[in-house]
Order: C-alpha cells, then sequence, then structure tokens
C-alpha cells in the first residue's frame, strides 16, 4: 500500500477569500505536510485555474462561467498561485483541475496510478466543494481515504460539521491532523 497527502486549493485567493477558518486549514495542512514527508508519502498539492480565456468553461456551468468571466483564474494569475505560507517543496507535485473534484480535468488519477497509491489522505478549502467532490470520485475509484477536518475549512460552519459528522465517514475515516499522526500506521 502506498499513501498521498493531497492538499486541495489552498490558492491565495482562495485562502484569503476564507479569512480565519483558511489560515486555521492552512497552518493544519502545513502540519499535515510535515507529517506526510516524515512518512515518505507522496504529496500533492492540486490547484484550480483555467487556460487564458477560459476554453474549458461552458456557459452552461453557472458557477465557473462567471468565475472565469471575472478574471484572475488563468492558470499563470499570481492570484490562482499556491499560497506562499502553504510548505511548498522541491520534488512536491502540483496538479491543475479545471472543476471541483481533483480528479476533473487534471492528471491526478495518472500520477496516483504511476506511483501506485491506494491511500489518500484529504485536506481542502472548501469542505463543501473540493473536499466532498473529491473524496466521492476517489471512494468510486476505490481509494481508501481519510480526511483531516481541521485542515479543511468551508464558509458555512454548519454545513463543514454535518460534512464532517455526518456524510464524510460513510466513504471515509474523518480525524483531525493530530489523531492521523498519532494513529497507528500512518
Amino acid at each position: 500500500m502506498s499513501d498521498a497527502l493531497l492538499v486541495m486549493d489552498f490558492q491565495r485567493v482562495i485562502v484569503e477569500r476564507f479569512a480565519e477558518r483558511g489560515t486555521h486549514a492552512l497552518e493544519r495542512a502545513n502540519a499535515a505536510l510535515a507529517h506526510a514527508r516524515s512518512r515518505g508519502f507522496l504529496v500533492i498539492f492540486v490547484r484550480v485555474a483555467f487556460r487564458p480565456g477560459a476554453p474549458e468553461v461552458a456557459e452552461t456551468n453557472p458557477g465557473f462561467f462567471a468565475l472565469s468571466r471575472a478574471g484572475g483564474w488563468d492558470e499563470d494569475s499570481p492570484s490562482t498561485a499556491l499560497h506562499p505560507s502553504l510548505d511548498v517543496r522541491a520534488g512536491d507535485l502540483v496538479t491543475v483541475k479545471r472543476r471541483v473534484s481533483a480528479f476533473a480535468g487534471s492528471d491526478l488519477d495518472v500520477i496516483l496510478r504511476a506511483h501506485r497509491v491506494d491511500r489518500l489522505t484529504l485536506a481542502g478549502i472548501s469542505t463543501s466543494g473540493v473536499v466532498l467532490s473529491t473524496l466521492r470520485a476517489a471512494a468510486d475509484l476505490d481509494f481508501t481515504v481519510t480526511v483531516l477536518a481541521d485542515a479543511c475549512a468551508d464558509a458555512d460552519d454548519e454545513v463543514h460539521r454535518v460534512l464532517i459528522d455526518k456524510v464524510f465517514p460513510r466513504q471515509a475515516i474523518v480525524t483531525t491532523v493530530d489523531g492521523w499522526r498519532d494513529a497507528p500506521g500512518t
């Protein structure tokens, strides 16, 4: 069995939008990164961005269409860069996605298969966006999934709580960064 830590959507524009929630999740993600590296896990950062002009976004996708037309979401835009406080190191992989799930429009599955990863640990902003969508896709692809509750954030505390307490446990192990670090085998 091989493990990977996915650190998803910790981009400057997104972390700042989530204010204190985003900063706290980023701090906990950095703690998870330290543990993952000490255990030899594959570390993958996932970011959302579009090609110039967003040719991959259809007018029928209201959320992404409005986002792409607002500007600042191009692959090379400083706003879509990984947050400068995130502990990104040489050798870490970065993949760009084109939709909510880390699997949608990215090469994530190819990377995971090439490294024979079968266990994923997720950290991300937002809980109701990238974390939920990636968890569902990963479970459907037969990965064993862990969600680090305190390394995730959502704009709505109640939505975050319901997902973490009621929805995610149906398809994943849900724990904190400290609980994950202290668990046998991780």
